[in-house]
């Protein structure tokens, strides 16, 4: 990783993609050598039932874009793949605004 150049023009973070019928993005603004251009949170499902996979880190401004992707429809689990600073520090405040339970790998705990 060492050496490698960020992306020379900023990409779309906080903005709500829609990649497939099913599936969204939010780009986490938080560019660096080892995530890229940012940490992907992806929104799996429809309004009945959404999966939220790798909330990504715990900035105020990305939590807001991912509820605002998330809009009225019921979170039923957040899913961290793994515990990075970069994947699931915001696992926990997100479980805490919408009652969905944290599946996978737990919240990363820096206490």
């Amino acid at each position: 990783m060492q050496g490698m150049a960020l992306p020379p023009q900023p990409w779309p973070t906080g903005q709500c993609e829609q990649l497939e019928p099913l599936v969204r993005r939010v780009l986490a603004p938080n560019a660096s050598p080892f995530t890229y251009t940012g940490t992907q949170t992806y929104l799996i499902g429809t309004d009945e039932a959404l999966a939220v996979l790798d909330p990504g880190p715990d900035l105020p401004e990305h939590l807001e874009a991912i509820e605002a992707c998330i809009g009225d429809a019921k979170v039923v689990a957040i899913a961290c793949t793994h515990t990075h600073r970069d994947h699931s520090p915001a696992a926990r405040p997100l479980a805490e605004k919408t009652g969905a339970p944290i599946i996978g790998c737990a919240a990363l705990a820096l206490e």
